[in-house]
């Protein structure tokens, strides 16, 4: 079982659940505590105001139920995110879970679908910057950024995305963040420090990545139509269209879709849903209760040993062996 919900109705959700319990807030009064919908899951996210212009949210949240996430395009702040558990796997914008953190530009967002697997707990932290803190605190003189910060900062112009591996150190700081000890003043002065120590591993880690790039020579509604195409795809991996059906679907020819897959993706559609078949693969093995056969089915192989096949040729392991936990990709 699965939801499928859009922003407006997230934002719904919340806002009938707060209606019937009332925010909390913590003992210094710094925290505004928000329990996740019960018809979502259940956990709660802590939001620290730390100055004008960064906020903190410390997030412990399980869904019951696989959750996609359907946002809408936005104009985006600067973000730093990191994951001591859990995972959320935005497609081909972004994969996110313990080992892959998350730095966001400021700049105009695509619309960006989540999904959210069942019964996995995110833990973490999540910052928000305004790009004008982030000149703030970092411009020279004359007004411009260093280099390494100038591809947060993108006005009107596509986002960059980045995510850094993972290190202890992140999450040695990211445990203190969630385990702060101190009240008041002093827990605000701790949490700004601790959030620009997490901030500076991280962009140190980012200075070495490459951007996930956004779009190439293709027309934005060109490039729209193939992200649509690819929402498709991973919303029907057991029976996913014919390459001639999802272009007419969409609204674009076939050889466009192809060219748009590769421009994009850097791969055909069918290599695409592909790997999208065999990341669902390997969530659903690595659940309790379910069989080779079964996930062979879910993920649209009518032949559990072709299945078999196709997740070693991808992953070099068994799926068997993924079920024992050998496999780390």
């Amino acid at each position: 079982m699965s939801l499928v919900l859009t922003d407006q109705e997230v934002s719904a959700l919340w806002a009938e659940a707060e209606q019937h319990c009332l925010l909390a807030t913590s003992i210094d009064r710094l925290e505004t505590i928000h329990t996740l919908p019960s018809s979502l899951g259940y956990g709660y996210c802590r939001e620290i105001e730390l100055c004008a212009g960064l906020d903190l949210t410390i997030f412990n949240e399980t869904y019951s139920t696989n959750f996609t996430f359907r946002g809408v395009e936005n104009r985006h702040l600067v973000q730093f995110m990191v994951h001591l558990s859990g995972v959320v796997d935005s497609g081909d914008f972004l994969y996110q879970d313990a080992t892959q953190s998350y730095v966001g530009g400021s700049g105009i967002q695509r619309a960006v679908t989540n999904v959210h697997p069942a019964n996995q707990p995110e833990v973490g932290v999540n910052i928000h910057l305004q790009p004008w803190l982030l000149s703030q605190l970092f411009a020279a003189p004359t007004g411009e950024l260093p280099p390494e910060l100038q591809p947060l900062v993108k006005g009107d112009d596509w986002q960059q995305v980045f995510s850094p591996s993972v290190t202890e150190a992140m999450r040695g700081v990211v445990q203190q963040i969630i385990d702060c000890p101190f009240l008041g003043v002093t827990k605000r002065l701790y949490l700004q420090g601790k959030v620009f120590e997490l901030m500076a591993l991280q962009l140190d880690g980012m200075v070495v990545q490459k951007p996930v790039e956004s779009a190439s020579s293709l027309k934005a509604d060109t490039v729209a139509r193939v992200h649509y195409a690819a929402e498709i795809l991973r919303s029907q991996l057991e029976t996913p269209p014919s390459l001639t059906d999802l272009a007419q679907q969409v609204g674009i020819g076939h050889c466009t879709l192809n060219k748009g897959f590769r421009e994009i993706f850097g791969m055909t559609p069918f290599a695409y849903l592909t790997r999208q078949r065999m990341e669902q693969a390997k969530q659903l093995l690595r659940s309790p209760g379910c069989t080779v056969a079964e996930v062979a089915n879910r993920v649209g192989y009518a032949n559990p040993a072709q299945f078999a096949a196709a997740f070693k040729r991808h992953f070099g392991m068994t799926p068997r062996e993924c079920m024992r936990g050998v496999i780390n990709r």
